[in-house]
């Protein structure tokens, strides 16, 4: 009879006996992943195949100080249901880590009809939650594919790590029989992070079609070294109307944004409240920029913007520098739309976009975009 979820014995000489790690456990099937959570700090999670049903990988009740390895491939089932989260981690100093040549399927084409979470079929809507990582948690050296809606949901986190993740959702560019014309992946966003303080997230691929990384609340977030391609940019927001609407201390560096519809990008919904300052965006490289090659508004309502800025969100302190690059003719190479006294030092040093074939916008500063 196959064993599911047995400890792996580690072989040392007696004289180097007490410099042997912990053994990990390996896990081959799903239904063993509570008793490995519950009973061991190395985990090997290897070949997992998810069920269907709402079935979640879950990893909120690891010991602190816990190592969890993906390897091999993991898949899911389907569940239809948009609140379903496929997997959910949490713990104080655990590293969630990839082996070599491990993959992630989300399994996202039995799920995209070009909707994403604005209607059509059921679909989880955060693939991986990350909430409550703590006291120098990582996660590190994944590969993701294929997920059904957004990716990463980083939530209540605190002095964590991500790092090294290649996050493929290229396949859902075309469109499928569910789709029609549209790309058949939507809202897939790379990482969400709200409520965070001093999380990171670097050297990272990430090819999908909204958000390579959004920051909707937070404290000294950094962001850096990140490859985003067919996507919606850098983002901050959108910003208004939410639990909590304070975002300060972000960076976002050393990055490139390849065939997006937006570089950097700050967004506050229309008529709310909110505060965002200290924002840098400093050696960004853009590549066929779509829309906007830099766009900050204060107009956004029902997911769009309107054209008419609200000025209840305060936007002070931004700083965009040493960002370059190229945008299509179909693009504005700058828009900003500031409310009324809404938007206070905004410093353009070393900024150089080409290419779009739209007239640029900016009513801040006075001294309007940049040359």
């Amino acid at each position: 009879m196959r064993t599911s979820f047995v400890p792996v014995l580690a072989v040392a000489s007696q004289a180097h006996a007490q410099a042997v790690p912990p053994s990990p456990c390996l896990v081959t099937n799903y239904t063993a992943i509570p008793a490995a959570v519950s009973n061991c700090t190395s985990i090997v999670l290897r070949d997992i195949a998810v069920p269907g049903g709402s079935k979640a990988i879950d990893l909120t009740g690891l010991q602190a100080n816990s190592v969890v390895t993906f390897a091999g491939k993991t898949t899911f089932g389907y569940t239809n249901s948009s609140t379903f989260e496929p997997i959910v981690i949490s713990g104080k100093n655990v590293t969630i880590k990839g082996e070599k040549g491990s993959v992630i399927d989300g399994n996202g084409n039995i799920y995209w009809d070009g909707l994403g979470s604005n209607g059509g079929v059921n679909k989880p809507n955060k693939f991986i939650v990350l909430k409550k990582m703590t006291a120098g948690s990582a996660v590190k050296d994944l590969t993701v594919k294929n997920w059904p809606v957004h990716l990463f949901g980083v939530s209540s986190c605190t002095d964590l790590t991500i790092t090294d993740l290649v996050l493929d959702n290229s396949a859902g560019d075309a469109p499928n029989a569910a789709s029609g014309t549209l790309a058949a992946a939507h809202n897939s966003d790379g990482f969400d992070v709200s409520s965070c303080t001093n999380v990171t997230i670097k050297n990272t691929k990430v090819y999908n079609q909204d958000d390579c990384v959004a920051v909707t609340s937070g404290d000294k977030i950094t962001v850096d070294n990140m490859y985003c391609s067919g996507g919606h940019g850098l983002s901050i927001g959108s910003i208004g109307g939410k639990s909590n609407n304070n975002v300060t201390n972000i960076m976002f560096s050393n990055s490139q944004i390849i065939n997006s519809s937006n570089g950097p990008r700050i967004k506050s919904n229309f008529n709310t409240t909110g505060f965002i300052s200290n924002i840098t965006y400093s050696n960004i490289f853009l590549s066929n920029i779509s829309s906007y090659g830099i766009v900050i508004q204060q107009d956004y309502l029902n997911g769009g913007p309107t054209g008419s800025p609200s000025n209840g969100v305060i936007i002070e302190n931004v700083l965009v520098k040493n960002v370059s690059g190229t945008a299509t003719k179909n693009a504005k190479n700058y828009y900003v739309l500031c409310g009324d006294g809404s938007c206070s030092n905004f410093v353009w040093d070393n900024v150089h976009i080409v290419g779009g074939g739209k007239n640029s916008s900016c009513n801040f500063p006075s001294s309007g975009c940049p040359a």
